[in-house]
């Protein structure tokens, strides 16, 4: 149960961002004893793997800032973002001291398909609400949203590391949170649409 949490958690920080829990895990792996990632998942923190994770981070904070580049960005993270939140639901899930159950260890593909459900809606939340933010704000809130996005993955990463229980709270917290975005978007377009159909 607190690795399928772990999974969940980090899986939500991919949607925001796909590579900020991905370089967590493989940082936490290599320097401390918190995750120690099966042999098959060995490569996430070896040096390569840690390189190119902090240069496509380091391209996805700048390029995810630009508005309009932020959405060309945002299309093609439709990809990555789910994958990587399936890769690190099923690390960290048959990571052996997360959890003393062997069941997820057993069954990765459980953790795959969750990490990229998880993701994948997340994912689809922030994409679905940025154009609107973007137009909304002549652009101006494209910077500030993504580094309130960046610092929400940094945050939901630490909690599903190093306390699981709270995962609970940031899901629900974050659902809550994606509807209320799609409400919004949805009122922001229905608007948008009353003035040209009325002319």
């Amino acid at each position: 149960m607190i690795a399928a949490l772990t999974g969940a958690g980090l899986s939500a920080a991919a949607g925001l961002n796909a590579y900020i829990p991905f370089l967590l895990v493989a940082l936490v792996a290599r320097f401390t004893d918190v995750i120690t990632l099966p042999q098959s998942y060995a490569w996430i923190e070896s040096w390569w793997a840690i390189g190119v994770g902090a240069v496509l981070l380091l391209a996805e904070v700048v390029l995810d800032k630009v508005p309009a580049v932020d959405s060309v960005n945002d299309a093609v993270q439709t990809f990555i973002r789910p994958s990587m939140g399936g890769l690190v639901f099923a690390a960290t899930s048959a990571a052996s001291d997360l959890d003393h159950s062997t069941w997820m260890a057993d069954h990765p593909f459980v953790g795959v398909i969750l990490g990229i459900l998880v993701s994948g809606l997340v994912h689809t939340g922030k994409m679905a609400a940025r154009p609107a933010i973007n137009a909304g704000t002549l652009g101006f809130g494209a910077p500030v949203v993504s580094t309130v996005e960046d610092g929400a993955s940094v945050g939901i990463s630490l909690v599903a590391v190093f306390l699981p229980v709270l995962v609970i709270v940031v899901l629900v917290a974050l659902a809550w949170l994606l509807v209320w975005l799609w409400l919004r978007v949805r009122r922001w377009r229905r608007r948008r649409r009353g003035p040209a159909l009325a002319s």
